[in-house]
């Protein structure tokens, strides 16, 4: 099935310069974000206690403040979530009491608000599984970008193709935390997951289009790298556009009907579906091209043996 009726013929590699250039500004600002603004980390990674209530009317999150503060709670966090009536409160992690015995105190303060308040959610996670949680999360996506060089040279026996996917799959991950960091967005386990499935991803499309690369050159190894890489693209485009087109469809219903458990889970995935598909035409296969990819580097010449060398 093709998106096009024809074959499209346009010119990628004639402005990557300028795709570099936008791709160096977004990685620059989100690990900016990421290192002077740092990320709202969720229970997952903090310790501490995360509760999720509905009120019945807009909830006044200052009173539910002062009132929390009155029973004996310190360090609280109130703010909303979804809609006026939906509130999320964090707490610090526990030193004595259960996750019923707080449920139940907290419980006691929304229902001396409003009484027919609904409480929907209690997370509760120590320090030290909060440090061994993010200390797994540094490791899985560390693990992942090693693996994926390996596993991309081995595939296409080029080092210029590995350096490119290798790019993408860095330029991805910290555009997506940088998204997080600048918009506050709770950064917690589901988030990481969506990340690693961004990778995937992401080198799934890029690895896609290197397959048409390696068929280009095959059937004509003098046709110049530029036009063998726009050619490449072109032929996959279709493919590319319906598979982010359709994984965009599910995702985005996800965030809106998917309520807040998988929020940030659904903005990390439509956030880089976006980005995963611009990093494999301009990252991966525009630096590998810049860096000196051509036919030979895929297809090395045979040594010539000299009669003396033949049996």
């Amino acid at each position: 099935m093709e998106f096009f009726k024809t074959q499209s013929r346009i010119g990628f590699m004639r402005v990557r310069k300028g795709a570099y250039v936008l791709s160096v500004a977004l990685f620059v600002i989100s690990l900016g974000a990421i290192i002077f603004k740092g990320l709202n980390l969720g229970v997952d990674f903090t310790g501490g206690v995360t509760i999720e209530a509905k009120f019945s009317t807009e909830a006044d999150l200052d009173r539910l403040r002062r009132d929390m503060a009155a029973d004996g709670f310190t360090d609280v966090q109130v703010q909303n979530f979804g809609s006026s009536r939906d509130v999320a409160i964090r707490l610090p992690p526990p030193e004595t009491q259960t996750a019923d015995e707080i449920r139940a105190k907290v419980e006691a303060v929304l229902r001396s608000e409003d009484s027919a308040v609904v409480i929907s959610r209690v997370d509760v996670v120590g320090p030290q599984v909060g440090a061994e949680l993010r200390n797994s999360a540094i490791v899985a996506l560390a693990s992942t970008l090693v693996l994926i060089f390996i596993y991309v040279f081995i595939r296409f026996h080029a080092w210029q193709l590995s350096m490119g996917a290798i790019m993408a799959a860095i330029h991805d991950p910290i555009i997506v935390i940088g998204f997080f960091a600048l918009t506050g967005v709770v950064f917690d386990l589901s988030v990481i997951a969506a990340t690693l499935a961004v990778i995937g991803y992401s080198l799934n499309d890029t690895v896609v289009v290197f397959d048409r690369i390696r068929e280009r050159f095959d059937a004509n190894k003098r046709l110049a790298p530029t036009e063998v890489l726009d050619q490449s693209v072109n032929q996959t485009l279709s493919r590319t556009i319906m598979t982010s087109g359709t994984t965009l469809i599910v995702v985005l219903t996800l965030l809106l009907i998917g309520g807040p458990a998988l929020q940030g889970f659904s903005i990390a995935l439509v956030v880089g579906i976006l980005v995963g598909t611009y990093s494999s035409i301009y990252i991966a296969s525009a630096s590998a091209l810049d860096a000196g990819l051509t036919a030979e580097s895929l297809f090395p010449p045979r040594k010539k043996l000299a009669i003396d060398d033949l049996p």
